[in-house]
């Protein structure tokens, strides 16, 4: 079911939103080399405790940590742990909060230390396809809008945006309907004000399939490629979307 938030629940999305953003640049000022994902994660906890807020991802489903951290040619679901961060890696961060009854969820792929241009170039594109989907999340238009946006800017820079794995309506629930696709398929629900979005494009450099690693829940290229990840909680609005995170 499709759930439009009322005013009085989208400031406390707002709220969220921001303090969510707030753990995001203390966790991306933290990634270095040297350092293990597991102090990610840490931080995680103790950021969440001195906001007052809990982290939306332990638990959840049995995942295992506070956030996701993937490294390299992981998409998304990486568990952190004692791998040691190196220069020239790329680690994607998606993190989520539960705050006053509602969830927000966003994410970020930032370099550690000096990168290749390949890896540079996957994040601009993958960053900026987030910004074209946004765009086109207005009242009125359909979710097919969101994800026509997403995959032609990609597509058109000669990356692949993943299938298996998408966007998703947010709030109560971690996730919520509608289901938003990074690839132009259904038309899909009509946008309306009040509903709250995570737009979250994940992006190969190479083919788009999948694969998941034995741990059955860290998903992976399938060729082996970079890949990266950028999300933000929206809500639609009667004029251009506003990002809550």
């Amino acid at each position: 079911m499709i759930i439009i938030k009322s005013p009085e629940e989208i400031a406390i999305m707002r709220q969220c939103g921001k303090i969510l953003a707030a753990i995001l640049d203390k966790l991306r000022m933290g990634v270095k080399p040297g350092i293990k994902t597991c102090w990610l994660d840490s931080t995680m906890l103790e950021e969440s405790q001195r906001w007052g807020v809990k982290p939306s991802f332990k638990n959840y489903h049995g995942f295992p940590a506070h956030l996701c951290v993937s490294v390299n040619d992981e998409i998304v679901h990486g568990i952190p742990g004692e791998r040691v961060l190196k220069e020239g890696d790329i680690v994607s961060l998606d993190v989520g909060v539960f705050h006053g009854g509602f969830h927000a969820d966003t994410a970020v792929t930032v370099g550690v230390g000096r990168i290749s241009n390949q890896a540079k170039e996957i994040m601009a594109v993958t960053e900026g396809s987030l910004k074209a989907g946004i765009a086109q999340a207005k009242c009125g238009a359909y979710v097919r809008d969101i994800s026509a946006a997403v995959q032609g800017y990609v597509e058109s820079r000669g990356f692949s945006v993943v299938r298996e794995y998408t966007g998703h309506g947010v709030g109560k629930e971690l996730h919520e309907e509608p289901q938003i696709p990074n690839f132009a398929s259904h038309r899909g629900p009509l946008l309306r004000r009040g509903m709250t979005l995570a737009i979250e494009p994940m992006v190969n450099a190479g083919d788009w399939h999948t694969r998941l690693a034995p741990n059955q829940w860290t998903v992976l290229t399938a060729d082996g490629s970079l890949s990266a990840h950028f999300e933000h909680t929206i809500v639609i609005t009667d004029s251009e979307a506003e990002i809550l995170t």
